[in-house]
């Protein structure tokens, strides 16, 4: 993927002076994008060049391990420039040339990667350098560095690493594409005003509205088959929050026939697992999931298999009764609605009948619990728990240059010492060509610049809640919320991260990876470091619960509706080989 957000790390011993520039600009043209790509690539290649012509009596921390990391610094900033464009900007011309400047970069990555000069150097630095020399941050980049150097086959001989490397090639084409495809699909289903109010078994303000009108239900992808955004056929403005539809409801054979309309990404996933296999193999391991794998704590798929089988057995009894409380629902709603019962829980029904549990058995009403959760309120909220959590102060910058008039861009100081130390935007609400999940983007890594000076982290959050009309504010679901407060948090361990003086921001990629867009190449966290502090933090969300004010009546979340919400159903899938079955487990449905 990306080159490095960090810098391996001068040795110094004294708080480095920090630049608040922030380098990012959202400006560029189509053609300036595809100029400036092969511009950052030659740049680039030089220093890469100069480090792998090195006689070896001449390589140094300086010359090498420095050299590399210094320019990793800029490419970062600049590749970020290019390439973040494609899930965000509002121009499909300029998505397009954002999505075509990440090929380039991204063959130019894999490129760079199997340079057995530049790797040779770096395990030549290795034997020679003094390890007490260095500090630790760069003592951990040079080793990450030749760890992946072998991931990549530098170790193997040229014909086998030419098959890797063209291998890479394609895999990094292949997910570009699968990204774009989902950002720019537009698949949805038609129904008039009369067939919604039906569906859905709820009262939608506009869907009142006098004809000709029709709504809309659009289906964001095959990860989130049963969830649909209602639309106005005027506009193209969502009008409604999330809602669950199911296959007996909408009438369809499977919303996977809706989607496989445009199925170009069911042949990039089979390509994807084949040539996965492929360089699996040439690098010596039995499957992806070993490859994945050495770099995690599991270490091999055998140790995730055993513990998932073992896990699997003890929570079989509870699977099968919650397996058997969802059937009886799809039963009696097939039976009601003159529909066959297939005897199944298809994909598609999972979160249709998740949301049916909760309101049957637990009495929870998410239409009713989101009016306690404008996106203002949720928003302030949100804001504040970080800030006081963090010993944080957020400034909106007002009038700054963003790549959307829904684009805010807020500047983060350290409350104790009144020093910036980081800015994030927030986009928010969904538009057409627009990424269509919730992440965050790492843009600007925090960390030291060739001169010794500290820049700022900046990174971006990229959502899609219920945008606010003039007619009806943005109500969020409470997993919504959720989301939001688990984004966020990997916003604020992209600006807080710092490792001694030489890498800060970005999950401070030099002592425990990165996290977000930023990091080493083929650099994954380990997810303790990233999703699981993010996971603790969205608990924070209730202590916005127990604050909220109703959007009608003003008072707070009904302590019952709190406690009486079940435990979301967590769907594991792991996929431990390209030949085993994926193991699906349904686990904590009830309370404990």
């Amino acid at each position: 993927m990306k080159p490095p957000a960090a810098c391996a790390g001068d040795v110094l011993d004294t708080a480095a002076p920090c630049s608040v520039v922030n380098y990012l600009r959202w400006d560029l043209s189509a053609q300036q994008i595809g100029e400036l790509t092969v511009e950052l690539i030659e740049q680039t290649k030089r220093v890469y060049d100069q480090v792998g012509s090195q006689k070896f009596e001449d390589v140094s921390y300086e010359s090498t391990l420095k050299a590399l990391a210094d320019v990793e610094v800029s490419y970062t900033v600049q590749r970020n420039i290019l390439d973040f464009p494609q899930h965000v900007s509002p121009s499909k011309d300029i998505r397009m040339a954002s999505t075509e400047a990440d090929k380039k970069l991204s063959e130019f990555d894999v490129e760079m990667s199997m340079r057995q000069d530049v790797y040779q150097r770096i395990v030549w630095l290795q034997e020679k350098v003094q390890k007490d020399s260095l500090r630790p941050e760069a003592l951990r980049y040079l080793e990450r560095l030749i760890k992946l150097g072998r991931r990549n086959g530098l170790h193997l001989p040229e014909d086998t690493q030419q098959k890797i490397k063209s291998i890479k090639k394609k895999l990094s084409l292949l997910c570009i594409d699968f990204n774009k495809n989902l950002n720019e699909d537009t698949t949805f289903l038609p129904l008039t005003r009369e067939e919604l109010v039906a569906l859905l078994g709820l009262e939608l303000g506009s869907a009142d509205a006098p004809s000709p009108f029709l709504c809309l239900v659009w289906w964001p992808g095959p990860s989130n088959c049963g969830l649909g955004r209602v639309f106005s056929a005027q506009t193209s403005i969502p009008t409604q929050t999330l809602v669950f539809v199911s296959t007996p409801r909408c009438g369809l054979a499977s919303p996977v026939q809706c989607l496989q309309q445009t199925g170009e990404n069911c042949a990039i996933l089979r390509e994807l697992v084949t040539l996965r296999a492929q360089k699996s193999s040439l690098l010596g391991f039995s499957t992806h999931a070993d490859y994945v794998l050495e770099m995690n704590m599991a270490k091999s798929s055998q140790v995730v298999a055993t513990f998932l089988d073992e896990l699997a057995q003890k929570l079989k009894p509870l699977g099968e009764q919650e397996r058997a409380v969802i059937l009886e629902l799809k039963k009696a709603e097939c039976e009601k609605r003159g529909l066959d019962f297939d005897g199944r829980i298809n994909a598609w029904d999972m979160r249709y009948y998740m949301n049916q549990v909760e309101e049957t058995r637990y009495s929870v009403d998410q239409n009713l619990l989101k009016e306690y959760f404008p996106m203002q309120v949720v928003t302030k909220g949100l804001l504040s728990i970080y800030q006081e959590l963090l010993g944080l102060t957020f400034d909106l910058e007002e009038s700054a240059t963003v790549w959307h008039e829904d684009v805010k861009l807020y500047s983060v100081r350290d409350s104790a010492s009144g020093k910036v130390i980081g800015k994030f935007y927030l986009d928010l609400y969904p538009r057409e060509g627009k990424y269509g999940h919730a992440a965050c983007f790492g843009l600007q890594p925090g960390c030291l610049r060739h001169d010794g000076t500290r820049q700022i982290a900046i990174a971006a959050m990229v959502a899609n809640f219920t945008k606010p009309t003039p007619d009806a504010p943005s109500l969020l679901q409470h997993d919504e919320v959720e989301t939001y407060f688990h984004e966020f948090g990997h916003v604020m361990h992209q600006l807080c991260s710092q490792v001694g003086a030489g890498a800060s921001g970005t999950g401070a990629v030099l002592a425990v990876g990165a996290s977000g867009g930023s990091r080493l190449p083929g650099r994954r966290p380990a997810p303790w470091v990233t999703t699981g502090p993010c996971r603790r933090l969205a608990h924070w969300i209730e202590m916005c619960l127990s604050g909220a004010g109703g959007l009608r009546s003003g008072s707070a979340v009904p302590a019952a509706a709190v406690s009486s919400r079940p435990h979301t159903v967590v769907p594991l899938c792991v996929s431990v080989s390209s030949s085993s079955p994926i193991r699906l487990l349904v686990i904590g449905l009830g309370p404990p």
